[in-house]
């Protein structure tokens, strides 16, 4: 009955052939309005799997209380030494502050008004206790550097900072590391380059990473949509940057990253070469089909029913799940992959029997009567494959499922009636030669002498590569999947090394202030776990002895810090000043010897040069040494007019961060150790999670999605196979044909596993389409054998079937290999692990199940499977 109606389907199709076609052409001129009006893509991984799991609503809940959280922009500036970054960031956040229109809130993390008037408070109370006392003794030299900012005013500084060695309260050796500082940016600048000199390095020490480096966190307007929703923010963000002059002016490096930019780049990089690939892609396949068909006129409606298919499916598609996401846009490789696959078992079944009948009609109905079955289990088997994904949380590749399964349809209805109509309305000529390869009949004959040990081999590798699956890699971070290169991943990547930074740091919400502080506490005392913190973390400790100490040091330099400005000097008088203070650092030298009178003369004969040099030698120097010490000067008059701070006099704009829109407060984890590490950080999230199930953040989502996508993967893997094998017993009726069936892909699917394992080639969230895939494209091939084995076929390797099954696979592996051409790491994976499966099924198909099945059974099997006898021995003679 099924081949009846498909054989009468096909003869309606191409007797009405015009009114098909006009058809198809509506249908496709409808399909692209709708896809071209409806087209979108949700570029958030995060929606790849249901929102219905736990960890998921967990995770939801916490972007709905922080929803900058999702859309944030993290601009990077990196400085030379802390006043330069502390300044170039502080410029950048004032004029980017100013465009709202572009921008909801844009903060300068641990800086503003509120940072740089109580920094102080937030040192450890030890080391703020020596930095007021230094302070406090540098009372002269601060007030000659606030009174006089000049090359004047500085060697007045440093006739008060050699005082003490003058006087004998200091060796000389002490004041090796300042002489040396200062000579450096003076040699710099006499030898042609950039210079610069940070006060807080001298006063401090070395400068801490986080005084060079800072944050501004931006939160957009996203245009949802554009294909990039935060292409104009960052853009803007880069054009202030470079109007602001940042690195010639600050010698500033500005990267941006962050959670927005990171969902613009895996949509730039998916589509990076798209077009290039796409029209490379398309010549080769129709090269593939021209070599498969040997004519244009076959060739053409080929194309023609692959491109009115694939705008069908689209629409489809879209109309089904709404936006697409990085998974689901793969569904037209596969489109092309496997709906290529009908069209040519069609076409070649025609050549065949063209070639025999002579007569147009007669063949294409012949093929039809031949393939029709074969196809249409094909197509269900393909489909059940696809949908298998539908039942598992993983709801991007569900939604590949859906459409894909759909496309199989679309396919399957196309090859056996748009396809006939055009090859119809195209008249190919009679097609002069078989198609059968007779040069294969040897090595058809050395497989039936040998196939016990062809089955035996093949089941031995397959068996000894079993214990090789323990070692199978799943990688699922989703940095990993992203170009490396790229500024947002590179930036986030190497901020993820720091502990500090909390890039990879678990979330908990709570309802109150003192449930954060208790989990906090709690959290604190795990072994990998190096730090949390709360909104009470920006309220500093220890205040009541803090503040007595700045309050001493505000009286003892207010008078030095207040001090009348003299007025600027002339450059002679820079002059005069500069070789007063050479010999002073020469005098005081002497003859002495160690590093602190090297130093001396080192500075001294730097300043009798700068002496002797040009004025703008002399302003650069200038430049160099004041640039830092004005905001330096104004900072620390800031900072000594700290006050007492609580939770409640804390800026709108550190509240945000930490208390959520519904009043929940927000914990901070941070994972102990290069958080980078992906043992490292599952040892982290699983430490946390057994403390604090509620926890969710990056550290959480990334272990999470691992151990979801394993378990949709192995879920979907058993749906595949028991629908599979329900439909290949609905139709086959033969519970050991059936078996011969899915032996074969499992053999393939296994070896593929297998290849993986052994070349430390690891599945991840994107390339683990391939194996749905597999399941898709394997079982349609070994469908096509086992009913053409039913119907009594031998010498596979030279029948037109292997010609078809040949030609598809290599089609199938063109389509595949654009993907491979990708610039995004995660979409150039799918189509390595794609050829390497695809691969696999082919060998399986051609060599391994001819030789499981063995020679063919005598009695003739039902008329739907297989044409009659006397037919079958008719195809015998020109196969």
């Amino acid at each position: 009955m099924l081949t009846s109606a498909i054989v009468r389907t096909v003869q309606f199709c191409v007797r009405h052939a015009w009114s098909v076609i006009a058809v198809g052409l509506v249908l496709a001129a409808a399909s692209t309005v709708y896809t071209a009006r409806n087209f979108a893509i949700d570029a958030n991984i995060d929606n790849l799997l249901s929102s219905k799991l736990e960890w998921r609503q967990r995770e939801i809940a916490y972007h709905k209380e922080f929803p900058q959280s999702l859309e944030l922009i993290l601009v990077v500036v990196d400085g030379p030494t802390p006043e330069r970054a502390a300044a170039a960031t502080q410029a950048l956040t004032q004029a980017l502050a100013k465009k709202t229109d572009l921008f909801r809130s844009v903060t300068e993390q641990g800086g503003g008004t509120f940072f740089r008037r109580n920094g102080l408070l937030f040192m450890p109370t030890d080391r703020l206790e020596g930095m007021t006392g230094q302070l406090t003794r540098a009372g002269p030299l601060i007030g000659a550097l606030a009174s006089d900012p000049s090359l004047r005013g500085l060697v007045q500084a440093l006739s008060f900072a050699t005082m003490g060695v003058q006087q004998q309260q200091l060796p000389l050796d002490a004041m090796q590391r300042p002489l040396n500082m200062a000579a450096e940016p003076i040699e710099k600048v006499l030898a042609g380059e950039s210079a610069s000199f940070s006060w807080k390095v001298l006063l401090q020490g070395e400068a801490q990473p986080a005084e060079l480096r800072h944050f501004i966190s931006v939160w957009p307007y996203l245009n949802k949509s554009e294909l990039e929703p935060a292409a104009k923010g960052i853009a803007a963000i880069r054009q202030t940057a470079d109007d602001l002059k940042l690195a010639s002016a600050y010698g500033a490096q500005v990267r941006i990253t962050g959670p927005a930019p990171i969902a613009d780049e895996e949509l730039a990089s998916a589509n990076e070469g798209v077009v290039l690939n796409g029209l490379i892609t398309g010549v080769i396949v129709i090269v593939i089909l021209w070599l498969a068909l040997r004519s244009w006129r076959l060739v053409f409606p080929v194309v023609v029913t692959l491109a009115i298919g694939l705008v069908a499916t689209a629409a489809l598609g879209l109309l089904i799940v709404g936006a697409l996401n990085p998974i689901s846009i793969a569904f037209a490789v596969l489109f092309v992959g496997l709906g290529a696959d009908f069209a040519i078992q069609y076409t070649v079944r025609y050549r065949a029997e063209r070639h025999v009948k002579g007569d147009l009609f007669g063949a294409l109905v012949g093929a039809a009567d031949r393939v029709g079955a074969p196809l249409t289990l094909a197509a269900g088997a393909a489909a059940a494959g696809f949908l298998s994904f539908l039942p598992t949380p993983y709801a991007g590749l569900a939604q590949l499922g859906t459409i894909a399964g759909a496309g199989m349809g679309v396919a399957y209805v196309a090859s056996l009636t748009l396809l006939p109509a055009l090859v119809q309305v195209m008249g190919p000529p009679i097609e002069p030669y078989s198609l059968r390869l007779p040069a294969l009949a040897p090595v058809d004959r050395w497989l039936k002498r040998h196939r016990v040990l062809i089955v035996a081999l093949t089941a031995g590798v397959s068996l000894i590569g079993l214990p090789a699956l323990a070692k199978l890699d799943f990688d699922f971070d989703p940095l990993h999947l992203r170009p490396a290169t790229s500024e947002p991943i590179a930036t986030i990547r190497e901020l993820a090394k720091d502990p500090n930074s909390g890039i990879n740091a678990a979330q908990v919400l709570v309802g109150s202030p003192q449930e954060a502080a208790e989990a906090a506490k709690r959290l604190a005392a795990l072994p990998e776990v190096a730090q949390t913190r709360t909104l009470d973390s920006f309220v500093p400790v220890e205040q009541d002895r803090k503040l007595p100490l700045i309050g001493r040091a505000r009286q003892a330099l207010a008078s030095a810090l207040d001090r009348a400005r003299r007025p600027a000097p002339s450059d002679s008088e820079n002059v005069a000043a500069l070789r007063s203070g050479a010999a002073s650092l020469q005098q005081l030298a002497g003859d002495a010897k160690g590093a602190g009178a090297d130093a001396a003369r080192r500075l001294a004969r730097n300043l009798d040069q700068l002496a002797q040099s040009d004025q703008a030698h002399r302003a650069a120097v200038s430049t160099a040494f004041i640039t830092s010490l004005e905001p330096d000067l104004a900072d620390l008059r800031d900072g000594l007019q700290a006050g007492r701070i609580t939770r409640e006099s804390l800026p709108a704009s550190v509240v945000r961060e930490w208390v959520g829109t519904n009043g929940s407060h927000r914990v901070e984890i941070m994972p102990k150790g290069d958080s980078h590490d992906d043992e490292t950080l599952r040892r982290f999230a699983n430490a946390v999670l057994a403390a604090q199930p509620n926890a969710t953040g990056q550290a959480i989502a990334t272990l999470e999605w691992g151990d979801t996508i394993v378990r949709s993967f192995q879920e979907a893997a058993a749906w595949s196979l028991i629908s599979i094998a329900l439909l290949l017993w609905i139709v086959l009726r033969r519970f050991g044909d059936v078996l011969l069936t899915l032996i074969p892909l499992l053999v393939a699917a296994a070896v593929t596993l297998e290849i993986c394992a052994l070349s430390g080639f690891a599945l991840n969230y994107a390339n683990i389409i391939a194996l749905p895939v597999l399941l898709g494209v394997g079982v349609a091939f070994k469908i096509y054998y086992i009913l053409a084995w039913r119907g009594g076929q031998t010498d596979f390797l030279q029948s037109a079937l292997t010609r078809a099954v040949f030609y598809s696979a290599l089609l199938t592996a063109t389509a595949f290999g654009s993907l491979w051409l990708s610039a995004h790491p995660g979409t150039s994976s799918m189509g390595k692990l794609l050829a390497l499966s695809l691969a696999c099924t082919l060998v399986s198909a051609v060599l391994f199940q001819p030789a499981l099945m063995g020679e063919p059974r005598r009695e003739p099997e039902p008329r739907q499977l297989a044409s009659p006898q006397p037919r079958m021995r008719h195809e015998a003679a020109h196969r």
